[in-house]
């Protein structure tokens, strides 16, 4: 099983932080067809072979995801979406 594990900086305030979490999760909805919900301030999303989350603070996220057999061949491409993403939006 593979895993991704990104840590990223943040400066935002809270609640625009989360609204920029809400869109980072939509477009992995769209792109990856990715169920996502919130939990307090964490983020799951889940799918067949994708399960993880993403932990918000006030200074950081914490992007975690366990990958099955079939979605670790595509790990680096998920990885970089995300990482492309949080810095467009952070």
């Amino acid at each position: 099983m593979s895993r991704i594990d990104i840590r990223h900086p943040h400066s935002l305030p809270k609640a625009q932080a989360r609204k920029a979490v809400d869109d980072v999760a939509r477009k992995l909805e769209e792109r990856f067809q990715l169920d996502c919900g919130w939990e307090g301030d964490i983020l799951n999303f889940s799918r067949s072979g994708i399960d993880g989350h993403i932990a918000l603070s006030d200074d950081d996220l914490h992007v975690s995801a366990k990958l099955g057999f079939l979605a670790a061949m595509f790990k680096e491409p998920i990885e970089a979406e995300i990482r492309r993403v949080l810095k467009e939006k952070f």
